[in-house]
């Protein structure tokens, strides 16, 4: 079996792996973190997205031999102790969710969102969030949410990217 290294919110692993192992079910299943959700398995609902090396991968369409190397973050490694990231306050503070299952992953792919398009207009918001679904909400509060966080952050001056501690 392959054996890999990968930095996963700020933590060296050395894993050996089957080849065909996603990369979502080693970060579940080995390494605890239970924060992505596998939602479809298929890439379709973008739930699993991650950072993979600063930008957003789905990772049920990623194996874990592909991350050798890389740098994952999830939405357990966005918090910097006791502070939330910017997108994850404005996601409570708009009310972005109802069972939350989506969240992980939308908040990932927002997050790369603004790295590209630091102040998106709602229809920006919306084609860039497209690979995301969700079936509880309509999007309203979640393009609410990713508008406030990319605004806070402008008035900040914060152009924060997803670090790992």
């Amino acid at each position: 079996m392959p054996r890999i290294t990968v930095t996963v919110d700020g933590v060296t692993y050395e894993e050996e792996v089957e080849p065909r192992l996603l990369l979502v079910h080693l970060l579940r299943d080995r390494l605890g973190k239970t924060g992505t959700p596998v939602g479809c398995d298929t890439s379709n609902c973008g739930a699993c997205t991650v950072m993979l090396d600063g930008r957003s991968a789905k990772s049920c369409s990623v194996l874990a031999v592909q991350a050798d190397g890389s740098d994952v973050v999830t939405i357990e490694g966005l918090a910097q102790g006791d502070e939330w990231h910017p997108m994850q306050k404005a996601f409570h503070t708009e009310h972005a969710l109802q069972c939350g299952y989506c969240t992980p992953g939308m908040i990932m792919a927002a997050i790369d969102l603004l790295r590209d398009d630091p102040d998106p207009s709602e229809e920006a918001v919306r084609e860039g969030l497209e690979g995301n679904l969700c079936r509880c909400t309509g999007y309203c509060n979640i393009v609410r949410a990713v508008r406030r966080a990319a605004q806070e952050m402008s008035q900040a001056g914060e152009r924060r990217e997803v670090r790992t501690p």
